[in-house]
């Protein structure tokens, strides 16, 4: 090994949030310090689907931050839905590639996500390589279109559940960990199913009494 390519090991950072950072610290971003979807697309190269996914699903994963997730849901979808059609990189239609984010927002979201899971991200490695070849990619991004539309629905708690699915499986995909892909799509659809059986009786039990506060009044 070369003195060169141990310094771009000792460079290169360790982790899916490591990585993140370090490419939203180098994006060009505009006078109001934000950067468009298609440049962060480009700048994460040939790791941009499971990187992509992961800093879309990150905002919807921590509790009372607004404005964000409804930005990210979209876009998710289109990812997840391409995965399936099995791209080697993701394609956006220039609506959502002129999508601007904060960067400054993305970067607190990430540190706030390292300091709170950072633990888990260490547990990420190599494991069920199938999970993550081109088949099993297929495969997950089929099954993520579910919790990413849930991410859609305007209700409360709607997001953060399906956000950390969506946010594990995709670290999984970018370590190559067979397991954090099947614990994210379980921890998603579990959530979804819950909501699917929950929300119409949680709806008719508001119903049911909005009628007996009227009827009282």
């Amino acid at each position: 090994m070369t003195d060169h390519d141990e310094m771009a090991m000792k460079a290169a950072p360790r982790g899916a949030l490591a990585k993140i950072e370090q490419i939203l610290k180098q994006a060009d971003s505009d006078d109001n310090g934000d950067i468009s979807l298609g440049a962060l697309s480009d700048a994460m190269e040939e790791r941009a689907f499971g990187l992509l996914m992961l800093l879309l699903a990150l905002p919807c994963c921590l509790p009372f931050v607004y404005l964000l997730p409804q930005i990210v849901a979209l876009p998710m979808v289109f990812l997840a839905a391409q995965m399936a059609q099995g791209r080697r990189a993701p394609w956006l239609p220039e609506t959502l590639r002129r999508r601007r984010m904060p960067v400054k927002g993305l970067l607190e979201v990430t540190a706030r996500t390292k300091r709170y899971a950072g633990w888990l991200e260490r547990l990420a490695h190599p494991r069920l390589a199938g999970l993550t070849g081109d088949g099993g990619l297929r495969v997950l991004g089929a099954v993520l279109i579910v919790p990413c539309l849930s991410i859609l629905l305007p209700l409360p708690l709607t997001n953060t559940v399906p956000g950390i699915g969506v946010a594990i499986a995709a670290a999984g995909v970018i370590e190559r960990d067979g397991i954090f892909v099947v614990l994210g799509v379980l921890i998603g659809l579990l959530w979804v199913l819950m909501l699917a059986i929950g929300g119409p009786a949680l709806l008719y039990f508001l119903i049911e009494w909005l009628k007996m506060r009227f009827a009282a009044g």
